[in-house]
């Protein structure tokens, strides 16, 4: 018959400061690999939060998948290790390759060690703003507000970020 597998719709945020071009170019391609068609936002420059260190590479990037979440983490950290990132580093520290689940469908809680959807969605204008390219329209799946309201009303005074010209 037809695949009676659930494919999910996830979002994923990357993240670079070190070698960052190649990194999120090499990420990207990694990806495709593993998923088959990404949704790429755009690619966003902005100064390192937290820490003293490089400006960085963030966009977000939206996949379809079967894997589980926790199937789909152990995934992503392999990715991350194939790009040289070594895990137990401090929370706020530079990084060849950063790839975290935003969201995975509608689901909300901790799922297999994962916290969903990850606050960073919230706090960050460089987690938020790529996923309102992606998905204005999409909702929270805590707060039942679309991504770009959520926007409309953020105040993320002080973090500034800019588009870069950036071929995947």
């Amino acid at each position: 018959m037809g695949n009676t597998e659930q494919t999910a719709r996830v979002y994923l945020s990357l993240g670079s400061n070190i070698d960052r071009a190649h990194n999120i170019r090499s990420g990207l391609q990694a990806l495709a690999a593993a998923f088959g068609e990404l949704a790429v936002s755009p690619v966003y420059e902005s100064e390192a939060v937290g820490f003293s260190g490089d400006a960085f590479y963030n966009l977000v990037v939206g996949i379809d998948t079967t894997l589980s979440v926790g199937e789909l983490a152990a995934a992503l950290r392999d990715i991350e290790k194939d790009h040289g990132r070594v895990r137990g580093e401090k929370k706020f520290s530079s990084r060849t390759l950063d790839i975290d689940i935003l969201t995975y469908d509608d689901l909300t809680g901790e799922i297999d060690g994962v916290q969903l959807p990850r606050d960073e969605i919230l706090k960050h204008a460089f987690v938020l703003k790529p996923l309102v390219d992606l998905a204005p329209d999409a909702i929270h799946p805590e707060i039942d507000k679309p991504y770009r309201q959520l926007l409309e009303e953020s105040d993320f005074a002080g973090q500034a970020l800019w588009v870069v010209e950036f071929d995947a």
